[in-house]
């Protein structure tokens, strides 16, 4: 201990360097290309190599500040930093790390610092690969680490007793203390060639002690709770693909069915009619099974309603189905859930068109406006007698507007993908009434303007963050 330091002047500086491993870690943590790192199961050589420098590096600047103002902060986290990237990173990166963290002690003449730090860092990860290969146990068991020692102990004295075993958290902690021993009998020994805070008062030694596990347990917690709420986030995509795929699937069987109808209408007077359907349905059911894409550009999802209505018009006859178009050149490589338009279609003419004698037309529209892409599916058919939001928990629409029919099913079906697709980022709308046809106003931020060649899969990740952002 150096002369000036009293044991209040310690007990001060044990609570600068827990402050100062918690800063550390929180800043680190932060950067994106930190959590790609430390969050890996698996890394190459060059992944541990770059872990080590972006932990190390703080730590070396740690020593640094000890060193140019001793009087201010006479301590730094040289230890405790070494132990927990050979923890990290294995043998290698714990020797790596005890060389760049040493550094700049030996530049100051503490000569010992090199050969001690170095091997602390191998013997963290000599540990850890020991543990994984005779211990069972693996990577994740680290962020079990917890700076409350005194419950580890015990919980791993009562498995013990029972079924006696070496533990990976008990062992690593033993290691810590161990070494913490070790590098204040250097500095007993070899006084100004290792640097080491120590007290001759036993609590005050005890809380160093302490102090020390809990530098190496601090950070550990911290990335945790990091590395938890990425594997939340990442479980919540799984979950918002997974629904959006079941509600796609709730579209395809349903598309089969009315189309397969049609061919069983006309094999019997018109088989060459029905081989021409069965021809396009086939196309159709090509491009399906061809694409898992979540996300397509609004050109290819025209060019799908398109092969859809070319198999209707034949079971309604062209002067009975006539279909409009306005759609804004600049809209057709926005990029759209895919499956978005068809059902739109499908119930304009289930139930807006099919039971009008005369049958009628459909209209599609988009614009680009304001940062939203507007897409709007139009009849002049009988109507189905709703006006108003749809939000996607509604099964169906009734006539009056109460109670639910089958005229509702593909907008509620649409409605729901949207939610889940967007959360309250986009808008779907009704305008209906008794003979006056349907109009179905869907607006959608716009993703991504997609070029020749661009993959979806790039909006779908943009859609993703955007969903994540909204609130709800």
């Amino acid at each position: 201990m150096t002369p000036f330091m009293d044991s209040k002047l310690i007990l001060i500086t044990l609570l600068i360097k827990l402050g100062a491993a918690a800063g550390i870690a929180g800043a680190l943590v932060r950067s994106r290309e930190f959590k790609s790192r430390v969050f890996r199961d698996r890394r190459t050589l060059a992944q541990q190599m770059q872990l080590v420098v972006f932990i190390a590096t703080p730590y070396a600047l740690g020593v640094i500040v000890r060193l140019l103002v001793p009087r201010d902060f006479p301590a730094d986290l040289s230890l405790e930093g070494v132990l927990l990237m050979g923890a990290l990173t294995g043998r290698l990166g714990g020797a790596f790390a005890g060389v760049l963290v040493a550094f700049p002690a030996v530049a100051a003449h503490e000569w010992l610092a090199l050969p001690f730090f170095t091997g602390a860092g191998l013997a963290a990860g000599v540990l850890r690969h020991l543990s994984s290969r005779y211990l069972g146990s693996n990577y994740e068991d680290i962020w079990a680490f917890s700076p409350f020692i005194d419950l580890s102990l015990y919980r791993w004295l009562k498995r013990s007793i029972r079924h006696p075993r070496v533990d990976w958290l008990i062992a690593f902690s033993f290691l810590i203390v161990a070494t913490r021993l070790a590098l204040v009998e250097l500095a007993h020994l070899f006084p100004g060639k290792i640097f080491c805070v120590y007290s001759d008062n036993l609590w005050v030694e005890l809380a160093a002690y302490a102090t020390t596990v809990a530098c190496v347990a601090v950070p550990l917690k911290i990335w945790n709770s990091g590395r938890l709420e990425l594997k939340l986030a990442e479980q919540q995509r799984m979950l918002l693909q997974a629904r959006m795929e079941a509600l796609q699937s709730q579209i395809n069987p349903h598309f089969l069915f009315n189309t397969l109808n049609t061919v069983s209408s006309l094999v019997r007077f018109d088989p060459d009619m029905a081989r021409e359907i069965i021809v396009k349905l086939a196309s159709i059911l090509r491009r399906l099974l061809r694409s898992h894409e979540s996300f397509v550009r609004l050109r290819e999802e025209v060019e799908f309603i398109d092969d859809y209505l070319d198999i209707e018009v034949v079971r309604f006859g062209r002067d009975k189905l006539r279909v409009l178009k306005d759609l804004d050149p600049e809209t057709l490589d926005a990029v759209v859930p895919s499956m978005l338009l068809q059902p739109l279609v499908e119930n304009s003419i289930k139930h807006g068109l099919s039971p009008k004698v005369d049958g009628g037309s459909i209209t599609l529209r988009s614009r680009m406006s304001d940062g939203f892409l507007t897409i709007e599916v139009e009849d002049d058919g009988v109507g189905i007698g709703y006006t108003g939001p749809v939000d996607g928990e509604v099964s169906s629409v009734d006539d009056d507007g109460d109670a639910p029919s089958s005229s509702g099913i593909g907008m509620a079906n649409v409605a729901g993908r949207l939610k889940v697709l967007y959360g309250e980022g986009a808008r779907m709308t009704v305008t209906s009434g008794a003979e006056l046809g349907t109009r179905v106003v869907l607006v959608l931020p716009i993703l991504q303007t997609a070029e020749a060649g661009a993959e979806t899969a790039t909006a779908a990740a943009l859609n993703y963050e955007l969903r994540s952002s909204t609130p709800r």
